[in-house]
């Protein structure tokens, strides 16, 4: 990371190497905010303050245009005017650590204790164990999710997001939230020139079968770090 002090790299010592030795495991450690809620300027963005309940993902998605922010913390500011608070934007609150961790539950619990409105980015299946929560808070106009599906080809979903269900999944989880009275939309993100911009018409379609009220779309973004390493998976798995 470009704020961290130490820095490693692996070295090829001629050895072969085996799948288990090369995977890389889930390192979690607590931290503690001087802010909850984070704020931005962005013009191109439709909201101006979130949650991340996490610092950092487990899905390891390569084209990851959030990948520079998780090096640092965000901070908030006094004088809070309500408005919606978009959870899931930079980092997923539904990745496979919350189920033993809650943290996304507690914030929810909270934002309905204090009927304040939120919006929800995820690819997690997980969401599906807060489907009551969120829908008593639908009910009353406080909660939208966003379900990213980037592709409709399992096999190009492994390469790109290796730890993300898998594309008809994350179908499903859209049919279950919309079968809850919880507005839904699909997010066809990133759209990838060449390897997915061909499916819009097609994710779109799966989306409204399973109930999504709305769609939209992302183009791939490549910021700082997140350019070389993509560069190096297409040379790796899409050299043509």
């Amino acid at each position: 990371g470009r704020f961290e002090p130490l820095t490693a790299e692996a070295v090829d010592d001629g050895w072969p190497r085996t799948e288990e030795e090369v995977t890389l495991r889930t390192e979690t450690r607590a931290e503690r905010p001087r802010r909850v809620i984070t704020r931005n300027a962005s013009p191109d963005l439709g909201f101006d303050r979130s949650i991340n309940p996490f610092r950092g993902c487990e899905h390891g998605c390569i084209y990851c245009f959030a990948r520079p922010t998780h090096a640092y913390l965000g901070l908030s500011r006094r004088g809070y005017k309500v408005a919606p608070i978009a959870i899931g934007t930079n980092t997923d609150p539904y990745q496979p650590i919350e189920r033993d961790l809650g943290v996304m539950r507690g914030i929810l619990e909270v934002l309905q204790e204090f009927r304040h409105p939120v919006g929800i980015v995820t690819k997690g299946v997980l969401i599906e164990r807060d489907i009551g929560l969120l829908a008593e808070m639908a009910a009353d106009g406080l909660a939208k999710v966003g379900i990213s599906v980037t592709t409709l080809d399992p096999e190009l979903s492994r390469r790109m997001e290796p730890r993300v269900p898998a594309p008809a999944r994350r179908l499903k989880v859209i049919e279950r939230l919309a079968a809850a009275g919880i507005p839904v939309r699909l997010m066809a993100s990133p759209i990838i020139p060449g390897l997915t911009d061909h499916e819009i018409e097609r994710l779109v379609q799966a989306g409204a079968e399973a109930g999504a009220r709305a769609a939209s779309m992302i183009t791939l973004r490549l910021p700082l770090e997140v350019g070389p390493l993509f560069r190096d998976w297409l040379e790796t798995h899409m050299p043509d």
